[in-house]
């Protein structure tokens, strides 16, 4: 199961799970989308908004009756707008934190204890972001979210290990991937407004690397089979990275 499905990230993940061999079912909140890219997977597609926890238990309870079981989750729907963190307004700060973190919390909420359930093995996917580790100017509302979902995440695998679960989990901590996230407020419910905007980073941030969905995909199947904690996408980031946790590091010794 992957929310955010119809395209990006998900629909990368939605068809490295299909070209495994797996029963798919991809959620988002864009119907038009979700239908075209359930046609062209040959997935099953199921409108949820990962902002309503209903609407994600609803989600589980369909994946649960049509399948019998579910064995690897992916918690990716995600909005990334931009704005200082002056000119934010608390409904920016609600929209932003709705979407990306408690969309992650909800299908968590839902999908875990069917995981767990499972007497062969389970996953659960998170996606975060290389901005949590490399935090940027106009994304304080977006890494707040993203840092949550990092930190939650590593804190339910030490829990499942510990507990000796079948089931494993994964922050997927991607940096820039060719996907709709710059046209994320295309999907904010039409009666609010705020300082968010959305930046087509392709055109304004021509130093970086960019990924396709699919290798993403195949970067999260690895993942998984070798039970990794963590899923950066790009190894290149790690020197920014590194100087950010020297600054930690030099902070302890003062």
């Amino acid at each position: 199961m992957v929310t955010g499905g119809a395209s990006g990230i998900g629909k990368g993940l939605a068809a490295s799970l299909k070209k495994r061999g797996m029963d798919v079912v991809i959620a988002d909140i864009d119907q038009t989308a979700l239908d075209a890219t359930a046609l062209e997977l040959g997935v099953v597609a199921i409108r949820t908004d990962v902002t309503d926890a209903q609407s994600v238990q609803a989600l589980a309870d369909r994946v649960l009756e049509q399948f019998g079981a579910v064995h690897v989750v992916c918690n990716n729907a995600g909005v990334g707008p931009m704005a200082p963190i002056s000119e934010l307004t608390l409904g920016d700060w609600k929209w932003m934190i709705d979407v990306n973190l408690f969309g992650v919390i909800h299908g968590v909420n839902s999908f875990l204890p069917l995981l767990k359930r499972n007497h062969d093995w389970g996953h659960i996917i998170n996606t975060s972001s290389m901005s949590v580790l490399a935090p940027p100017k106009n994304l304080g509302a977006y890494v707040a979210a993203k840092a949550a979902v990092f930190g939650m995440t590593e804190v339910l695998a030490q829990e499942l290990a510990a507990e000796g679960s079948v089931v494993g989990a994964t922050a997927l901590v991607p940096g820039p991937i060719r996907s709709n996230i710059q046209n994320s407020l295309r999907n904010r419910p039409a009666n609010e407004e705020g300082a968010l905007f959305d930046v087509d980073i392709s055109e304004n941030g021509k130093s970086f690397r960019f990924l396709e969905p699919h290798d993403v995909g195949e970067l999260v199947i690895d993942a998984i089979d070798r039970g990794l904690t963590m899923a950066p996408t790009h190894p290149e980031w790690l020197g920014q990275v590194t100087e950010r946790h020297q600054d930690i590091q030099a902070a302890f010794s003062i």
